[in-house]
């Protein structure tokens, strides 16, 4: 199997950790290459629903290596607690390696976070309150705390100690909000070292190690394609580069060693936070009214959308292909697996968003003026629904002939073959076109 990059094509929360589940298995190895744990991805196995959030979804593979690469940030007490979760199910973590270049969570970041969350008012971004931003800022400011510092007890202390200088003065003065002591910090987080020392290692060598060997590497994306720092919806997006581009700069595997690249798209879209978003439907508890509200509530409920970290209901809205065909040229698609094709089942008709009107000129592609596409209104193709239960189906040939049309209407708009198709949560309800 050719290393591939496994990413998200929408907003996030797409079903990356299940279709990542389903093809680790053809892997050596499986890399989460950005972001923490404001992202989540769930699996289900055996009839268990497990929420990971910093550990690779390849960790059920127990032959397979687990990789946290350089480009994530590590909030060290939620590794360990994944790592508690999956042992105490007797899945084994032996395999879980750490790149000693990742960023570390400190508990200033989350506080810093969600001060400055509230201090938008109105504006708000939608940030997860997990620190990620402040703790990427400390990193492109060379200021940031590493895994290798940690394990280092007297350079961990130093860091701290002049972190604090800066961090403690913004906590304070600005927020009126707690300030901490080194010893406060080294208290709660040496005791992390200790047990996480064992999975630290260089991962960008081991892993070009394996591509010398022949070896395969899965790498996982986290969020999606419109919360990438530089290709998303800014400022409404996350703060590391979640494109497939990100794989190569967050694991240290050069560009030419991938292969393949499977972006991860809902049959519908979603999103969390704030920021645009031209196929939105409203809610009727929100103040909608109509064939919009009725619509957007189906796909809320029949599709279960609440988000695996935060909790929170999240906005739905019909397919967007000007969205998709966007995400095939920024990250090189070469596949696509669409999820929850069976949610739609509930529909006489299915809209598609083919263009949009802005102003009244008329795109077929993402404007890259932040105005203009907050100004964006969605002109839709109406397709006739199936109205039936696809959760049985196991082959392209089962589905209904309208379920059939409407993949191939998605796979002509997004220039991408559809090589997995979603029909249910479970493993098995996933079909298989074309991955070999």
């Amino acid at each position: 199997m050719p290393s591939t990059v496994l990413v998200g094509a929408q907003w996030g929360d797409e079903g990356k950790g299940k279709i990542c589940d389903l093809v680790a298995g053809d892997f050596d190895a499986v890399v989460r290459y950005s972001g923490g744990n404001n992202a989540g991805h769930t699996i289900v196995v055996n009839g268990k629903k497990y929420g990971l959030h910093q550990v690779p979804s390849g960790i059920m593979y127990s032959d397979h290596v687990s990789v946290i690469g350089n480009g994530c940030v590590v909030n060290p007490k939620v590794v360990l607690e994944e790592i508690d979760m999956f042992e105490a199910d007797g899945i084994t973590t032996k395999n879980l390696k750490i790149s000693g270049n990742a960023h570390v969570i400190m508990p200033y970041h989350k506080d810093l976070d969600g001060a400055d969350e509230k201090s938008l008012g109105d504006h708000k971004i939608g940030t997860t309150k997990r620190g990620i931003g402040p703790c990427y800022q400390d990193k492109v400011a060379r200021k940031g705390i590493r895994i290798q510092d940690l394990m280092d007890e007297k350079i961990f202390r130093l860091k701290v100690e002049t972190a604090l200088i800066q961090k403690n003065a913004i906590l304070e003065k600005i927020y009126g909000l707690h300030t901490y002591t080194v010893e406060e910090i080294c208290e709660e987080y040496l005791p992390y070292a200790r047990i996480l020392k064992p999975y630290m290692a260089e991962t960008s060598q081991m892993l070009n190690n394996a591509v010398r060997e022949g070896k395969s590497i899965l790498f996982e994306g986290a969020q999606g394609t419109l919360l990438d720092i530089d290709h998303g919806t800014y400022p409404y997006v996350t703060s590391s580069s979640c494109c497939a581009g990100g794989a190569a700069t967050g694991s240290g595997v050069g560009p030419g060693n991938i292969d393949r690249v499977l972006g991860i798209q809902k049959a519908y879209i979603t999103r969390v936070g704030g920021g645009p978003f031209p196929t939105e439907l409203t809610y009727a508890e929100d103040g909608g009214e109509g064939l919009e509200a009725e619509e957007g509530e189906t796909l809320c409920q029949v599709g279960h959308e609440y988000g695996v970290t935060t909790g929170r209901k999240r906005r739905c809205g019909w397919f967007d292909a000007v969205i998709a065909r966007y995400a095939a040229d920024v990250n090189g698609l070469t596949d696509v697996a669409l999820t929850k094709l069976d949610v739609l089942s509930a529909f006489d008709t299915i809209k598609v968003c083919v263009a949009y009107d802005v102003d009244g000129e008329r795109y077929t592609s993402v404007p890259e003026h932040q105005v203009r596409f907050e100004h964006a209104k969605p002109i839709y193709e109406e397709l006739p629904g199936w109205k039936c239960d696809i959760t049985g189906c196991r082959s392209f040939e089962e589905l209904p002939q309208e379920a059939q049309d409407y993949v191939a209407f998605i796979e002509d708009l997004a220039h991408t073959r559809v090589t997995f198709i979603g029909v249910g949560a479970g493993r098995e309800q996933i079909i298989n076109r074309f991955w070999k």
